[in-house]
């Protein structure tokens, strides 16, 4: 499965649209197999959204969605603040924190993100 890489497909419109239902802008989006970017996605945003797939493949990708969403809820509700909801959610902890690490992804440890405790 490490192996296996997402589809990237840059200057795509569909960012900027999904933009308008949510709490922050989308500047690159990972939709199962395919990541749809509003620019040239340099190294560290391909690296982002690669764990983001990786994460799907690991959950089934309805599982990805199931987390991801109960993680903004909680967090929602939690502290009444979309952007701050967005940022606590465990797959985004994961990849901002190793976006910038060239070999996360060949030692990254598989489903440890979602043993992460959200605050």
């Amino acid at each position: 499965m490490r192996s296996l890489k997402p589809i990237f497909i840059e200057n795509s419109k569909i960012p900027f649209w999904l933009s308008k239902f949510t709490p922050i802008q989308i500047g690159a989006i990972t939709l199962g197999f395919v990541v749809l970017s509003k620019y040239e996605m340099d190294e560290r945003v391909k690296r982002h959204e690669t764990i983001h797939f990786q994460q799907f493949l690991e959950t089934l990708f309805i599982g990805f969605l199931c987390l991801y969403l109960w993680d903004y809820i909680f967090c929602y509700l939690r502290y009444s603040d979309g952007e701050k909801a967005y940022m606590m959610i465990r797959a985004e902890q994961e990849a901002y924190a190793n976006e910038n690490d060239p070999d996360y992804l060949k030692n990254r440890k598989r489903w440890a993100w979602m043993f992460k405790r959200i605050m």
